[in-house]
């Protein structure tokens, strides 16, 4: 920026370098020059560039990226957690518990048929249920690891069911084995006593495992809860990041180049008391300064040019020499046009990159405003990238003078016509050559473009039936004079000299695309090969547009 600076006062005496030494003209200069220090100052001390912004943006996602991973991460692992403890924990503890009640139920039932029967089948459930009890209490002591409760509750079952068998079990196998007998009486009685107790120990297991397992669906369902309100604050805070950045976008970036673009047509118009005063970023600031810097020294010309005018009588030499400088000065200006138009790309497409990026990673996935907002910045880079492309090819016409060659109209009219190829059949329109298009002198590429652009307008502003284009040519003296006849929507007469002025446009861009510059282009091209194109406000249905173009020499002397 302090490079820029030095530039400006560098450069600023050359602008009154040859003015002369008392006049309006050393008036305007002193100005320019006192509003070009002022702006830099302004320059030097403005706010950051594109890039630091963007730098800014970046982090600020990075973190609020970072931030959503880690509270997602450790919300879920605690979902996790909690649904492990669930599902892999005391519900299978549960389970075994009751298959363990199933075990001592058939050693009970076993003990209590033997000793009623006296039969040694009746023992084969005891037998079973002893080895299934061995399997369900190991497991279970896996299971519940960390519910001290439970651990302890099983303790209890265990200590119960070995006292039912040391105190009933065992010795009443013993006895009837030994007598052959079934066994009743006080034995039996205390054998129930003992099994009750034990029955009593497991569902108080069961109990705790209950209560355990209302415990962690609680906090499953508040790791759960709180899962979905982090989800919930994640989506609000990336909607409202992506708000922020669009609205960001729209006022930092689009609006201070929307601006800085009417400012520079509104100069090339030939406003050039208009006073440029950039703004946005440093990038749009450094190219409104200089396009301010350049306004000021054609006011300090055309100044000149003034002075140098009104002593035209007494110095006809000085006047020569002043309008040499004016026309070097257009001449910058124009150059100058084509470089800021190569350096309003660079800013201009990192936002439209950015701002696309922002559209194919989110579309979709947040609410249809904000995809309206992020809409709206991406067209509107991308109509600003147009309108760029289309002032720099504006500024081409006639600056890099090719050769002119001998080129024939109809194959002119039939390349333009196959470049529009999609239009043509998406339109089903139709065109007819009235009699025979002639040769003439000139660059193709140009020509091309001006019937293009009369067929794409043909085309583009189409009524209710499909467009039908009709072209002619006739010999007027010394030039070729050109028509396109349309059955379209027709332009007003009041508005035969607007649609030729450049970026000037009759409908809404939402209902007819385009930048208002091809008529404008076309102008130029033809004035370039020395004719002249107009509107013919004779025709009432559709359009015609007409234009000159020289006769070739030979063509010329023959006719003569």
């Amino acid at each position: 920026m302090s490079g820029l600076h030095a530039e400006l006062t560098s450069t600023e005496p050359e602008a009154g370098a040859g003015q002369p030494g008392t006049g309006p003209g050393t008036d305007t200069g002193g100005a320019a020059t006192a509003r070009a220090r002022a702006m830099a100052a302004r320059l030097t001390a403005a706010g950051w560039p594109l890039r630091r912004t963007f730098g800014v943006g970046v982090v600020i996602v990075t973190v609020f990226a970072i931030a959503a991973i880690v509270l997602g991460g450790v919300a879920l692992a605690n979902l996790a957690s909690a649904r492990d403890r669930v599902v892999n924990k005391i519900d299978p503890a549960a389970f075994r518990t009751s298959q363990l009640e199933i075990a001592y139920l058939n050693q009970e039932t076993g003990v209590r048929g033997y000793a009623l029967s006296a039969r040694p089948t009746f023992l084969i459930p005891y037998t079973q249920g002893l080895a299934q009890e061995q399997g369900e209490v190991s497991a279970l002591r896996r299971l519940l690891t960390g519910m001290p409760a439970a651990q302890a509750d099983l303790t209890q079952v265990t200590i119960r069911a070995g006292t039912w068998r040391a105190r009933y079990a065992k010795p009443t196998i013993r006895q009837v084995r030994a007598s052959g007998k079934p066994v009743t009486g006080a034995t039996v009685n205390q054998g129930k006593a003992d099994f009750d107790r034990l029955r009593a120990a497991l569902t108080g297991l069961q109990t705790d495992l209950a209560s355990e397992r209302r415990q962690a669906v609680s906090g499953l369902n508040n790791s759960a809860t709180a899962l979905n309100a982090i989800c919930i604050g994640i989506g609000l805070a990336l909607l409202i990041i992506l708000i922020v950045l669009a609205f960001s976008l729209e006022i930092s970036v689009i609006r201070p180049l929307s601006r800085l673009a009417a400012d520079a047509r509104q100069v090339a118009d030939g406003d050039f008391a208009h006073h440029v005063d950039p703004g946005g970023p440093q990038e749009v600031r450094t190219v409104g300064m200089d396009v301010n810097r350049m306004r000021e020294r054609i006011l300090a010309e055309l100044s000149a040019a003034r002075v140098a005018h009104a002593r035209l009588e007494v110095a006809h030499a000085s006047l020569e020499a002043r309008t040499e400088d004016l026309q070097r000065s257009n001449a910058e200006l124009e150059q100058f046009a084509y470089v800021a138009s190569h350096d309003l790309q660079e800013p201009l497409r990192k936002v439209a990159s950015f701002c696309q990026l922002l559209q194919r990673r989110y579309a979709g996935r947040l609410d249809e405003k904000a995809d309206q907002y992020i809409e709206h910045a991406v067209d509107g880079a991308k109509r600003m990238q147009q309108l760029i492309n289309d002032l720099l090819a504006f500024s081409r016409v006639g600056r890099t003078a090719q050769r002119r060659e001998q080129v024939s109209c109809a194959i002119l009219l039939a390349q333009a016509w196959a470049n529009l190829g999609p239009a043509v059949r998406a339109s089903h329109a139709t065109i007819e050559v009235d009699g025979h298009l002639p040769e003439v002198l000139g660059e193709t590429s140009l020509l091309t473009a001006v019937f293009q652009n009369l067929l794409s307008n043909a085309l583009k502003f189409a009524g209710a039936e499909a467009p039908r284009i009709s072209v002619s040519a006739r010999r007027d003296g010394e030039f070729w004079l050109f028509s396109f006849t349309d059955n379209g929507i027709g332009i007003p007469a009041e508005y035969a000299e607007r649609i030729f002025v450049i970026f000037q446009r009759l409908h809404d861009k939402a209902a007819y695309p385009g930048t208002g510059i091809g008529l404008a282009m076309c102008r130029k091209i033809i004035e370039y090969h020395g004719g002249r194109i107009w509107l013919d406000t004779t025709v009432t249905s559709g359009a015609r547009f007409c234009f000159t173009l020289p006769v070739r020499p030979g063509d010329a002397e023959a006719d003569g």
